[in-house]
């Protein structure tokens, strides 16, 4: 089946069933793999290929790497989710805490797509249940009725149930979460008997996710915060980490376009991350203080702006990434908020892009001369 992006469990279904056939680590009740094989799952086999079979064919696959940079963070959040308490990713937007929750999901459950997006017009059935209301009318409040949410199946199947920006959602329905975190039971009061009650299988927990940008939006009750193990997922502060990060990631974006096996050239690489860093940090890599824009500069709007760079030049460029592409694009995310942004992306080019392109430094001098493009 043909699709824009399948769910990490159909990705990389392959990595999956080799780790499944090596693991041999105790596993808590209702986990598809041990916390050990789903460490490496999200962090990578570092090159070391694991045998599995396919049906009667032998197959050797090595574990990608999927989040750089929290190892340790990643191991605290797997044991989070083999105990009691949900877990809680925040952080500045584009952090990859989504991509983390997704990831986790599909090595522990088999199953990322219970997820309940987080909005201000978000309701309660929307997250435990709803009725058929044609069968309702029909013959009464029944289980045939009823139209499980992501809540329900998470608990009635022992899954992991993902909630993004939850932040965002309205107080009672955040509140709704409270019964089914503290005692792991939910109750369905119209119908009568088992049915009535919803006990949760192990195997069973919550990751949420909320941006610090967002956290005021609709705080979270002391209450439901005790419920939480709280991991903060932090900016990349390594440049050539980051480098590497944007690079696979938009050799992964590009399959299957017309823009397939592009590469952007090291220095043009070097240009865009320099700028992501440095915007983030409000400095220079020598100290010189410059204007930090209001928009998130993290490395997933590093990994559009190079997207974006890539087609460009396969569309309408020479088939190479130049300097110039990466102005162009740059000012649809650093300059989203207001005027401001778009003044410290102007400041951005005189202060620190402008002496290096006097010193005649690597690419400095192309890319200053294309900062008209910004605007």
């Amino acid at each position: 089946m043909d699709a824009i992006r399948l769910p990490a469990e159909r990705r990389f279904a392959a990595e999956l069933a080799a780790l499944r056939a090596n693991d041999t680590a105790p596993r808590p009740e209702g986990w598809q793999l041990s916390p050990r094989a789903v460490h490496t799952f999200v962090v990578g086999s570092d090159g070391v290929e694991l045998a599995y079979k396919e049906g009667r064919k032998k197959h050797q696959i090595a574990i990608s790497q999927k989040v750089f940079g929290h190892d340790v963070l990643v191991q605290r959040s797997i044991t989070t989710l083999a105990s009691d308490r949900a877990l809680l990713l925040i952080g500045e937007p584009g952090t990859a805490k989504s991509y983390l929750s997704e990831h986790l999901a599909a090595a522990v459950s088999g199953d990322s797509l219970l997820a309940i997006q987080g909005t201000a017009g978000l309701t309660d059935d929307q997250i435990k249940y709803a009725w058929n209301y044609a069968m309702l009318l029909a013959e009464g409040p029944s289980e045939r009725a009823l139209v499980p949410a992501p809540l329900y199946r998470g608990m009635r199947e022992g899954s992991i149930v993902r909630f993004e920006e939850i932040t965002r959602a309205p107080h009672e329905v955040q509140d709704t979460l409270l019964q089914a975190l503290s005692e792991k039971v939910l109750l369905v009061p119209e119908l009568s008997g088992e049915a009535s009650v919803v006990l949760a299988k192990p195997g069973f927990n919550l990751i949420a996710t909320a941006n610090t940008r967002d956290r005021g939006v609709n705080e979270m009750s002391a209450a439901l915060k005790r419920r939480f193990h709280f991991e903060t997922v932090p900016p990349l502060d390594d440049p050539e980490l980051e480098a590497r990060i944007v690079r696979t990631q938009v050799e992964e974006r590009l399959q299957g376009s017309p823009a397939q096996g592009m590469e952007m050239p090291d220095d043009v690489l070097e240009l865009l991350v320099t700028t992501f860093h440095e915007l983030r940090q409000g400095k220079t890599t020598d100290g010189t203080q410059l204007g930090r824009p209001g928009a998130a500069m993290s490395t997933a709007e590093a990994v559009s702006v190079g997207l974006h760079s890539t087609l460009h030049a396969a569309f309408f460029g020479e088939g190479s990434v130049d300097p110039e592409h990466v102005a162009m694009q740059l000012a649809g995310t650093a300059a989203k908020a207001d005027a401001d942004d778009r003044k410290a992306l102007r400041d951005y080019f005189e202060v620190a892009v402008k002496p290096r392109a006097a010193q005649g430094i690597g690419l400095w001098q192309a890319y200053y001369a294309a900062r008209h493009l910004v605007d």
